[in-house]
């Protein structure tokens, strides 16, 4: 039929079809007959016709030579062209008519087909014939049945049916069935002879039921001990299948150890540092690189971080790390009896490699994992790191901890382990440690390509998980969500409802969905065994297992190795499907970054924080080095000035004023060398020293403010500059031993009298003057602050003078009349000096007590004396002759003068001591403190957070990560199309 429609016919068919077509064409020639006028015979024609050239057109095999019947001169073909158009148009109908056809007649058969296979399937039930009354019987009984009663004691015999009893005797079972009195109800013409001869004693319907339950009973048997046949047949089957599966995973295991020496031996083969070129570019550890710098990341631009990593989630103790450890095939993370381990988030980068090893990102120690002290060391080092990371009055941290592990056989992957989750904040936890744990974990699941693997502790009871409501409300659908059901051999002795195991495994039990369900065994409860240890226990026990032989467990669903081949294939496929969006993502975050940087700093170099502290501490070296050009001139001129700043008070007020009150010049003389004495031997050295290092750090700001004045100065190191000059001035120390050499060469200074030149007599003159000059000018503006304004200041200036002024006034007018009177006048009142001012200015209308005089007088005479100390100075500039042969016997009092040349050769000795000092030891001790400084803050992010700030330092910092990010994606991408 099918090659019928399809216009193709078999050889057979092909020969019998060109016999009548052939025989019919030359009956037709022969006896040259005109077109039959009979539209049933020129449809027969035409049918043949068309059969010809039908096969002619869609036949594939030979064809009759049929050009003679077939010429255009033939009227028979003429009329067929005719009508060519039209058969054309009823060729696919005719085809359609072929298929349902055909169909109707395959239909019809598959249904016959099936009718004999139920039929032949269907239990033989002849044998009830043998209990049943004749049909001439029931004839007479039937038609007058009343057939609602007859239904409804079918009805109430089919709800009493269930209660009997498998086997129930004679007597139980006429209980059920209705007495003949009963049936007479059924139908009120049929006599009782009538039922007796249809329910007798000898051919009762009872004792044919019975016989026929009798029989159910015995094929009941029969069936029971065929399905206990099929059952053991079963189980024998299962057992073979699980001696098959062990044997064949056996095998794989021989093969997979085989793999692993094979590759470790190539790896090997290659020359060392060319194979750690190789496995630092390997695909996992470049995907690892990009979370690195994803972790570090912190986008003002919404950008977040969706790429895939296994995040492993679970109740505290469940056994999250120990499955992890499997994984990794080494006990790699420290270990506790019930107490919080996982403090901070571990992300562990599983790749293959030679020789298993693990190492932290920040570290270049390698450890061995093949040995137990090295496994120590490492469990030791990322305890340290936890507790390090765990900031003071908390007990977790968000701080990640990196670390990579290589090793023949791994699968290559990215696992975030993080802390268990707690129900209860236990003593020496933090007060919201419970919460924190809970946002950890939703912030790392809320990830949408993040894979969750669910850790369930199965040695407890479902009802006290609380990560399964966790997972169930971060992925509702299940559509990255791995269940790992931990500690089966303890469920397996402890549950007595292995269902249970089951539901939990098909997903039935929790309120949550998954990808996969799988079981594992990771220890047995001994924290000292390796992992070759715990894996052989974990296959012993699956292969004895009594879950897995009754079907509840799959041989898909147990052991760490299927379960590490599963994640890291949802691992790379989640990778293989969002990278490239990613990629995408910062690429146009760069594009915003870029522009946002050319409209605003349009000329100014890229450099995040790093590079801009590089290039402020270069500068700061500079200007420390130009300490170095500073001229000895300029260096003992700064000395001198400081020096004698912080010397001036102590020399006018402590020695030369009291040894001025004298009466001679040798008690004079006396009193200057004993007080210049102490003040060398007690004060003056470490004063020295002081002034010393203010000069050097004023120096050094000086250098340092010098780019301030600039017009296109850029504050970007400001505050840096001012936090190395703060942080100097605190640390640096002057030499222990300069004090010591400042005395002895002070003490000689000040011990020498003699003044050799009478430029000398005239510098020391002139340094008194200037000094005594100054000392003059403060008093006058002391006493003018404490009199007021004068009569111009009140009468141009509107100023007024207060009370307090006003007394002070009145007070200095008397007092100067004392001194005007006696120029010589002791430095002291006298009592009733005392009492007449206070008795002229009580005439006055001034009250005033004596301490108010004499604070003025102090003033005053201070005034009065300042004044003839420089008239006294302007006399000695011709008194150098007599002082240089000693002739004392002159009106000149040129001591004063002595004792100025002693003060200023001291103060150039000093100045030229402390100028050494600085320009061989403490500029260079400066320089290496600051450097020190300086790479102390180059070591702490949070200090050159602090110090390099503004929106031009986080955007070019920002557009470093992006672009560093958008390039290791675009070389992973790279890398995983060639892998593909």
């Amino acid at each position: 039929m099918l090659r019928l429609a399809s216009g193709t016919f078999s050889p057979t068919c092909r020969y019998c079809i060109q016999k009548l077509t052939g025989q019919h064409a030359s009956q037709r020639l022969s006896q040259k007959l005109p077109l039959p006028t009979n539209s049933r015979a020129a449809s027969s024609l035409l049918q043949s016709t068309h059969l010809i050239r039908h096969h002619a057109q869609y036949s594939t095999f030979a064809r009759p030579n049929l050009r003679n019947f077939v010429s255009p001169t033939n009227p028979l073909v003429l009329s067929q062209q005719k009508n060519m158009s039209v058969l054309s148009k009823l060729r696919p109908l005719v085809k359609i008519r072929y298929w349902i056809v055909g169909a109707g007649i395959g239909g019809g058969y598959s249904a016959k087909v099936t009718y004999e296979s139920w039929k032949d399937k269907m239990p033989d039930i002849s044998w009830i014939g043998e209990y049943l009354p004749d049909a001439n019987t029931v004839s007479k009984f039937i038609p007058n049945v009343d057939t609602d009663k007859y239904r409804k004691f079918l009805l109430k015999l089919k709800k009493s049916v269930p209660a009997l009893p498998e086997t129930p005797d004679m007597a139980t079972f006429k209980g059920y069935l209705p007495d003949a009195d009963k049936m007479k109800d059924w139908s009120p013409d049929v006599t009782l002879d009538d039922f007796s001869s249809v329910f007798n004693e000898d051919n009762s319907i009872t004792t044919g039921v019975m016989t026929a339950m009798k029989v159910n009973a015995e094929g009941n048997e029969e069936e029971t001990a065929r399905k206990m046949s099929d059952k053991e047949r079963l189980q024998k089957i299962q057992e073979e299948f699980l001696q098959e599966q062990l044997k064949y995973q056996r095998q794989l295991e021989r093969l997979e150890k085989e793999n692993k020496e094979l590759r470790k031996q190539i790896m090997l083969k290659g020359d060392k540092a060319v194979y750690k070129r190789r496995t630092k570019k390997s695909l996992i550890d470049m995907y690892s690189e990009v979370l690195d710098e994803l972790s570090e990341y912190d986008s003002s631009y919404n950008t977040q971080d969706e790429l895939p990593r296994v995040v492993v989630v679970g109740d505290q103790s469940a056994g999250k790390t120990s499955v992890l450890e499997m994984v990794a095939q080494a006990r790699i993370f420290p270990r506790g009896a019930g107490e919080m381990m996982t403090r901070a988030p571990v992300k562990v980068t599983l790749s293959e490699g030679p020789h298993h090893m693990a190492m932290f990102k920040d570290s270049n120690r390698e450890f061995d994992l093949t040995k137990e002290s090295e496994l120590e060391a490492l469990r030791r080092e990322v305890e340290i790191r936890m507790k390090a990371s765990v900031r003071p009055g908390q007990t977790v941290s968000m701080e990640t901890i990196s670390m990579s592990v290589k090793g023949p056989g791994l699968q290559r992957m990215v696992l975030v382990d993080l802390p268990g989750i707690i129900s209860t904040e236990t003593q020496g936890m933090a007060s919201a440690t419970k919460e924190s744990i809970k946002l950890m974990c939703e912030h790392y699941m809320s990830n949408p390509n993040a894979i969750i693997l669910c850790i369930q502790d199965g040695s407890v009871d479902a009802e006290r998980s609380n990560v399964t409501d966790l997972v169930s409300q971060m992925d509702p659908q299940g559509k990255r969500t791995i269940f790992v059901l931990t500690k089966v051999d303890l469920a397996e002795k402890n549950i007595t409802n292995p269902h249970r195991i089951k539901q939990i495994l098909e997903g039935k039990l929790f309120p949550m969905k998954a990808l996969g369900y799988f079981a594992v065994v990771t220890g047995r409860g001994n924290k000292d065994d390796s992992i070759d240890t715990i894996r052989g226990y974990e296959e012993e026990f699956f292969r004895t297992s009594q879950l897995f032989r009754s079907g509840v467990l799959k041989a898909s669903q147990m052991t760490t190795q299927n379960l590490s081949f599963a994640v890291s294939d949802c691992f790379w496929k989640m990778v293989k499907a969002s990278v490239e969006q990613q990629a995408d993502t910062y690429k146009a975050a760069r594009f915003n970054l870029e522009t946002e940087w050319k409209n605003n700093y349009p000329s100014v170099r890229q450099l995040d924080r790093d590079e801009l502290f590089e290039k402020g501490k270069g500068e700061i070296l500079d200007e420390v080095m130009n300490l170095s050009q500073v001229t000895p001139k300029q260096w003992e001129e700064a000395l001198w000035d400081k020096l004698w700043e912080q010397a001036s008070e102590h020399v006018i007020e402590n020695i030369y004023l009291p040894a001025a009150q004298t009466e001679s010049a040798g008690h004079f003389n006396t009193t200057v060398d004993i007080k210049l004495k102490q003040w060398a031997d007690q004060q003056l050295p470490k004063k020295s020293v002081q002034v010393g290092w203010e000069t050097l750090q004023e120096e050094f700001k000086c250098l340092m403010d010098r780019g301030r004045d600039v017009q296109n100065h850029d504050d970007i190191f400001d505050h840096l500059k001012e936090a190395v000059i703060k942080e100097a001035t605190r640390k640096h120390r002057w030499q222990g031993e300069a004090a010591n050499s400042l005395r002895v060469i002070q003490l000689n200074a000040l011990e020498d009298r003699s003044i050799a030149e009478k430029s000398q007599w005239d510098s020391a003159i002139k340094f008194m003057e200037t000094t005594l000059q100054g000392k003059l000018f403060e008093t006058e503006s002391k006493i003018n602050q404490m009199s007021g304004p004068g009569w111009v200041g009140r009468w141009f200036k509107w100023q007024y003078q207060t009370q307090e002024q006003r007394k002070c006034a009145a007070t200095k007018t008397e007092l100067e009349k004392i001194v005007a009177l006696d120029e010589k006048h002791p430095p002291y009142l006298a009592m009733d000096e005392t009492t007449t001012v206070r008795k002229n200015l009580e005439a006055q209308g001034v009250e005033v007590d004596n301490e108010f005089i004499k604070m003025t007088w102090h003033e005053v005479y201070r005034r009065h004396f300042l004044k003839q100390a420089l008239v006294r100075a302007n006399e000695c500039r011709r008194g150098f002759y007599y002082y240089q042969r000693g002739i004392t016997d002159t009106d000149l009092e040129c001591h004063d003068i002595v004792l100025f040349w002693r003060i200023q050769k001291m103060l150039q000795c000093t100045s030229n001591a402390l100028r050494q000092q600085i320009m061989n030891t403490e500029a260079r001790r400066l320089e290496k403190e600051v450097k020190h400084m300086l790479d102390n803050l180059g070591e702490d992010p949070q200090k050159k957070l602090g110090l390099l700030q503004g929106r031009r330092v986080t955007l070019a910092e920002e557009l470093k990560k992006v672009r560093g990010i958008q390039e290791k994606l675009e070389e992973f991408i790279e890398a995983l199309r060639k892998e593909k």
